[in-house]
């Protein structure tokens, strides 16, 4: 396998097969476990650029899902204006809503972005949206799941893979901080928190990583109150049902 600094020979071809794209992948798939994510993730899609030179769109390569969510990403904003979309519909915050409120989830979350969009182009959104996570036709899409939505920068979730607590972990840890039992907790007492998963997880981290962590948990906040439901969906193993 190619090393990274080494661009691969087969990407200087016009046009792409199946097994030159699997190809690519697997080179910036290092360790094989079907993801990439972060840095690696925009030089995948820097190397498809220059790989498809002269043959068309990288759309024409890609999956349709995940060409669907690569455009469907230039119209979204902050992971900050995604949350307060949602907690409009997740009520009870259960880490889902009900696949009837999806439209008027995407119309709001257009808005915040000030993205304008037509009636057709809307309900096209929806339709694709819910065939892409509705798999089971349980009417629910989840958290988890939406949050794909986002940009790759902006996506809370990605930031804690390989680091996920069991629910019994997780509560413990929970109700460590939440001394007074309100069911939140605050940045600060957040900090703590990160800083004891890292060193459950045997991982370094400096101030900089700290503060990103900080910024992306906090995006689930409502008026500066991370909530037990809400922590939980990013850091547990299994999201509460």
């Amino acid at each position: 396998m190619a090393s990274p600094q080494q661009q691969p020979p087969y990407l200087h071809l016009a046009e792409l097969t199946a097994s030159q794209f699997l190809e690519i992948w697997k080179h910036f798939d290092a360790d094989g476990n079907g993801y990439i994510e972060g840095k690696e993730l925009e030089n995948f899609f820097q190397e498809l650029e220059k790989a498809r030179k002269g043959s068309g769109m990288l759309a024409q390569i890609l999956p349709t899902e995940e060409n669907f969510l690569l455009c469907f990403r230039q119209h979204v904003g902050s992971s900050a204006e995604f949350m307060e979309a949602w907690r409009k519909y997740d009520t009870d915050r259960s880490g889902y809503i009900e696949a009837n409120e999806l439209k008027g989830f995407l119309s709001d979350l257009l808005k915040k972005a000030n993205r304008p969009y037509d009636e057709p182009k809307l309900q096209e959104y929806t339709q694709t949206i819910l065939r892409m996570f509705d798999l089971n036709g349980d009417g629910k899409l989840g958290l988890s799941e939406m949050s794909r939505l986002l940009p790759v920068q902006e996506n809370f979730l990605l930031k804690f893979q390989g680091m996920k607590l069991t629910s019994e972990e997780f509560n413990a840890i929970f109700t460590f901080y939440d001394k007074d039992g309100s069911g939140y907790i605050d940045e600060n007492e957040l900090d703590a928190l990160l800083k004891d998963l890292y060193e459950k997880n045997k991982k370094e981290m400096n101030i900089q990583q700290l503060t990103n962590y900080r910024k992306s948990v906090m995006s689930l906040a409502e008026a500066g109150k991370l909530y037990r439901k809400d922590l939980e969906i990013v850091l547990c193993s299994e999201p509460p049902m």
